[in-house]
């Protein structure tokens, strides 16, 4: 169920009925020469829709904002401050739980969310809320060994064969095939030397095209072979969700011994 689809009424028989809406997460920004700006926040709204399907579920209109400043260079990118971004995140997760859903299940679609959903779902233990959050497993899909079967190359990070083909089977009018770069992108390893130590500019130091992999082998039929992947991965975990009783009694449990500690008991 898409929540901007629908009417009053019916709005308010679906959060009975589900108890769990998808907050699907995404991003603007470049995507190679080949696939869309917004080719994030459009594929992981659908992947959601399609799982909701399976296991019926509320699913927030798309978003598309995260952290994305390593795209500022590049036109189109939109990237929100943190000083905006999480406030506003955690008003609009307040107003889902306003309108009577207690669970949250963020289904992140951009890479470069990676830091910033965990840290969204451990914000939860900072402040009491009337419902819990929920972090869908990363790459949810990638762990069938159909997944690697269906593709023919080795490295998977940014417009690449398998992001290319989800695309080619979400929203092919989209994807520019003719542009798809004659060279594949490869890590350009300018960080080498500090070994495993994170720095933020990492990504460009590597990837400074938005471009990691290989396109030119990307095809519709694997694109529909990896979205029903993703698609069951997906709806067996909104299952498990639905289905939880103890993350709202732990929750409890853990904000009753922070007040009990304030008061000194």
């Amino acid at each position: 169920m898409q929540w901007e689809n629908l009417t009053a009424p019916e709005f308010a028989k679906a959060v009975k009925e589900t108890g769990v809406c998808i907050f699907a997460m995404g991003i603007c920004e470049r995507h190679s020469d080949h696939l869309p700006i917004g080719q994030d926040f459009l594929a992981v709204h659908k992947i959601a829709c399609l799982a909701a399907e399976r296991e019926p579920a509320m699913v927030f209109p798309p978003w598309y904002f995260g952290q994305i400043f390593e795209a500022k260079c590049w036109p189109g990118a939109v990237s929100i401050g943190p000083e905006l971004l999480f406030p506003l995140i955690e008003g609009v997760f307040d107003e889902i739980g306003r309108n009577g859903f207690k669970k949250i299940f963020i289904l992140d679609g951009h890479g470069g969310n990676r830091f910033l959903v965990p840290f969204l779902a451990q914000l939860s233990l900072n402040k009491q809320k009337p419902y819990s959050v929920y972090m869908c497993r990363p790459f949810a899909g990638h762990e069938r060994p159909e997944w690697d079967e269906t593709l023919e190359t080795k490295l998977h990070w940014h417009a690449c064969e398998c992001e290319t083909s989800i695309a080619m089977a979400v929203h092919p009018e989209l994807v520019k095939t003719d542009a798809i770069p004659k060279e594949p992108g490869e890590p350009l390893g300018r960080l080498k030397h500090l070994g495993e130590a994170f720095t933020g500019i990492g990504w460009y130091a590597n990837f400074p095209e938005h471009y990691a992999g290989d396109a030119s082998y990307a095809s519709p039929e694997k694109g529909k072979k990896l979205l029903e992947l993703r698609v069951n991965s997906i709806a067996e975990q909104i299952a498990a969700v639905k289905s939880d009783t103890v993350v709202p009694v732990l929750e409890k449990e853990f904000f009753d011994r922070v007040r009990n500690q304030a008061e000194g008991e």
